[in-house]
């Protein structure tokens, strides 16, 4: 009989880098299993992030993606610790239509993450809504990663595994198979992308500010336009100019995003919405909207992982923000600077800001729901409405003074 200690946990905004083999998900939670035997000594630690991003042909012939990165509730069953015909295999299944395995193989002196399959059902009308065709569908990656034996193999660095409709996003990995004496393994032997960061040369090769150290402001960014498209037409809509803040190495960086070169998709579902940006040095920007009480939205994740060049990959996500705010039906706009603080390393400023992810109409903008930072405008004239209602209250207050000391004279009188 197979014990196992299972635990899926929230990951709020720190720094991702990519799980090189194992699961497949580019969101905010951490997969963590500790598969025991039956004597519950441990047999297969795993630890790890993953995302998943699925293309399919709609019924009205067009192709549209959907990107799986809430896992919600995982379960683990299927994975063993091996025996004498077998090797290890996680095996996970999340959500209502998919199943995520690994499989592990041994050798005289290594053991291997020999293959993953990842499988996934279009007859989820949720998931895959319009899919012209249903029926479940597997990808089987061979990966062939070879680890020396005792040996815990850690991947901080983004992996990603395409194949077919399919792509893959690994990150944050740590793995051991074939445990021996139930005792995880301190000696790690890394991927090589986490190899080559861990030697390269300085990115900027001037000053090196502190993480404090504020950067130097660049010129506003360039206001885009980008919309994503379902089966029914438009149906998120988002203007902005956006720069990027960030601190990596002891290095502040300012990005700002330009329109001109940015590609852009995401998906609708009823309770949320994806917009994803990319270029040539952005992997991914992802802005995640979501329904609360069942008459608004708001903004309420974030995940990016940017190329800064020499192999060097910076990685964050944070899925429990609230910004954005508008009800349903409406829009949300700020014509002034406004800033989401994703974490302490990363925050995206963002200039002409305008968005509805839900409920868009003949591809057009509802009426906007204004941020407070607009609302100071409106300061001014609520100041001189007040004075001036303070001015008549006080003049009404002497007229009646006035009026009844007038009238007391003529009794004394």
């Amino acid at each position: 009989m197979v014990c196992r200690d299972l635990r899926l946990f929230s990951v709020p905004g720190w720094e991702l880098v990519l799980l090189g083999f194992l699961l497949g998900a580019v969101q905010s939670y951490a997969l963590e299993l500790n598969l025991t035997n039956s004597e519950k000594v441990t047999c297969l630690y795993a630890k790890w992030q993953m995302n998943f991003t699925v293309r399919y042909e709609t019924t009205s012939r067009n192709d549209t993606t959907v990107t799986i990165s809430d896992l919600g509730t995982s379960t683990y069953n299927g994975s063993i610790c091996g025996d004498d015909k077998n090797g290890p295999r996680i095996s996970v299944q999340f959500g209502s239509s998919f199943s995520w395995i690994v499989n592990f193989t041994k050798e005289m002196s290594t053991y291997s993450i020999d293959s993953i399959s990842f499988s996934y059902d279009t007859s989820d009308n949720t998931t895959f809504p319009d899919a012209k065709d249903k029926g479940i569908i597997t990808v089987y990656d061979p990966v062939t990663i070879r680890i020396p034996l005792n040996d815990i193999f850690r991947c901080n660095s983004l992996s990603t595994l395409e194949k077919n409709d399919v792509v893959q996003h690994y990150w944050d990995v740590l793995v051991q198979a074939f445990v021996p004496n139930g005792t995880v393994s301190t000696k790690e032997f890394l991927c090589d992308k986490d190899k080559s960061s861990t030697t390269l040369a300085p990115i900027i090769s001037t000053t090196v500010p502190s993480p404090t150290t504020a950067p130097t402001p660049k010129d506003k960014p360039e206001v885009g336009t980008y919309s994503v498209n379902n089966g029914n037409g438009t149906c998120l809509l988002a203007t902005m100019g956006l720069q990027l803040n960030f601190t990596h190495n002891k290095v502040a960086w300012v990005i700002n995003i330009n329109p001109n070169t940015t590609d852009f998709t995401g998906s609708c579902h009823p309770q949320t919405a994806l917009l994803r940006l990319n270029s040539s040095n952005i992997k991914n920007l992802d802005f995640v909207f979501a329904v609360k009480n069942e008459n608004r939205f708001y903004l309420k994740e974030v995940n990016v992982s940017l190329n800064l060049g020499n192999g060097s990959v910076f990685n964050i996500t944070n899925n429990n923000l609230s910004y954005w705010d508008a009800p349903l039906g409406s829009s949300y706009m700020c014509n002034k600077e406004q800033t989401v603080s994703v974490s302490g390393t990363f925050q995206i400023n963002t200039f002409g800001l305008r968005v509805q992810p839900f409920n868009v109409v003949e591809g057009k903008y509802s009426t906007a729901q204004d941020c407070s930072a607009d609302d100071d405008n409106f300061l001014v004239p609520i100041a001189v409405g007040a004075a001036l209602a303070g001015v008549l209250i006080l003049v009404l207050l002497a007229y009646f003074i006035g009026l009844k000391r007038h009238q007391t004279g003529y009794e004394q009188f």
